[in-house]
C-alpha cells in the first residue's frame, strides 16, 4: 500500500475537517489558525492515490522555526494505514514537533509513538456543573467602552468585571477563536482579594452570559497554575484533556541481520 501526504489548500481538505470536528465534539484549541494567512500547512492523506484524511502543521507564532504538526484525522476506511500516514506526512512537512488535544485519540496515538518525551502544556476543562456562588457584596457587570477603550461594542457583552463596594477586584471574558459553539473563558482576580471566591463567581457569571448567548464554555489553564484549577473547578468546570507536546523522534533504519 502507498501512504501519500502531499500539500493542499484549506479548501480542498474542509470536509475532512467537518468529520474531524464532528467526531472530536468539543473545544479544538488550535482551530482558529487554519485561517491565518502563512500560519499552517495542510495536507491531503492518501492510500493508493484515494484520499482518506488530512493532516496540518503550523509554522508560524509560537511554533516558527520549529514546524509542527497539530491535527491529524484519517476516515474510517483508511485507518489501517495509520502509522504510515502519519510518517508520510511527518516526511512531507518535515516536522520537527507534535502538539496535540489529548481528547484527540488518532493525533495522540501518534504522538505517544513518534516522540519519546511527551509533556503537558495545559489542562482543558468542559463544563459539567452549575453552580450557585454569590460572595458578600460582589457584583457583576459587564465593562463600560470607557474602560475597555480598545473593545468594540458588540465584544463588550462578552467581557466582564466584579465589583466589591464600588472596586473593581477581577476581570475576564470569553474568546471564540476556537471552533463553534464554544467559548473559551478567561479570568483574572486582583492579587489583594484572591481566596476569596471572587474568581469562581466571576466565572460563574461569565458561563451563564456564554450559554446565553448561544455558546458553550469551556476553559484552559497552565498545568502547574494550581490556583486557576481550584478557581475553574469550583466554577463547575471538570478536567477533560490536555494539550501535550513532544519533539518528533525519527524512526533509525533497522540494521542489517548477520549471516
Amino acid at each position: 500500500m502507498d501512504t501519500l501526504a502531499r500539500r493542499s489548500t484549506l479548501d480542498e481538505i474542509v470536509l475532512w475537517r467537518d468529520m474531524f470536528r464532528l467526531e472530536m465534539a468539543c473545544q479544538i484549541i488550535h482551530d482558529s489558525i487554519h485561517v491565518r494567512p502563512g500560519w499552517t500547512e495542510e495536507y491531503l492523506l492518501s492510500v493508493d492515490g484515494i484520499p482518506v484524511g488530512y493532516g496540518s502543521v503550523a509554522i508560524a507564532g509560537p511554533w516558527k522555526g520549529k514546524p509542527t504538526v497539530y491535527e491529524f484525522y484519517v476516515a474510517p476506511h483508511g485507518r489501517l494505514h495509520l502509522f504510515g500516514l502519519f510518517q508520510a506526512l511527518l516526511d512531507a512537512s518535515r516536522a520537527t514537533a507534535i502538539e496535540v488535544q489529548s481528547n484527540d485519540v488518532q493525533a495522540t496515538a501518534m504522538l505517544h509513538a513518534f516522540s519519546r518525551e511527551v509533556a503537558s502544556e495545559s489542562i482543558l476543562f468542559h463544563d459539567q456543573v452549575t453552580t450557585c456562588h454569590r460572595p458578600g457584596g460582589a457584583r457583576f457587570r459587564h465593562p463600560t467602552a470607557k474602560e475597555s477603550p480598545d473593545t468594540s461594542k458588540d465584544q463588550l457583552r462578552w467581557r466582564g468585571v466584579l465589583e466589591v463596594e464600588g472596586q473593581v477586584v477581577a476581570t475576564g471574558g470569553i474568546l471564540f477563536h476556537y471552533n463553534r459553539p464554544y467559548g473559551d473563558i478567561y479570568m483574572e482576580t486582583k492579587e489583594a482579594f484572591r481566596r476569596r471566591g471572587f474568581g469562581s463567581f466571576l466565572v460563574q457569571e461569565l458561563k451563564r452570559v456564554c450559554y446565553e448567548g448561544g455558546h458553550v464554555p469551556g476553559a484552559r489553564c497552565n498545568r502547574d497554575n494550581v490556583a486557576s484549577r481550584h478557581t475553574l473547578q469550583r466554577a463547575g468546570f471538570v478536567p477533560c484533556g490536555h494539550i501535550l507536546i513532544g519533539a518528533v523522534v525519527r524512526a533509525s533504519k533497522p540494521r542489517a541481520r548477520r549471516k
